[in-house]
């Protein structure tokens, strides 16, 4: 597989996620405050809830139905009540496109 464009750039607010949906694969979109972009599986591993939907806080996403809150940047709940990680992405910025290929996950 290879890398598809999920959204530009400029579309990302700072400090919000949206969802975005490639091969069938749920995944949040997030540019944090330090103007970094990352993408986690969109799925909370405790409920099926869009994590899109939650809040963003440093580099943590918190479901905002649970309270669990997810590293962008390892995939791992630091609170109960989820502790099964969601799958962090490898996302590649070209020019103003977002590309991520959902095959590509991050080792942590």
């Amino acid at each position: 597989m290879t890398a598809q464009r999920v959204c530009a750039l400029s579309e990302l607010e700072q400090d919000t996620a949206i969802r975005v949906e490639v091969d069938g694969v749920p995944m949040a979109v997030v540019l944090d405050g330090n103007g970094d972009v990352h993408a986690i599986g969109d799925v909370c591993t405790h409920g099926d809830v869009s994590l899109a939907e939650g809040f963003v806080e440093d580099d943590t996403l918190e479901c905002w139905a649970h309270g669990s809150a997810f590293s962008l940047l390892t995939g791992k709940p630091l609170n109960l009540p989820a502790y099964e990680p969601v799958p962090v992405y490898v996302v590649e910025i070209d020019g103003d496109d977002v590309l991520i290929d959902p095959a590509l996950t991050k080792e942590v």
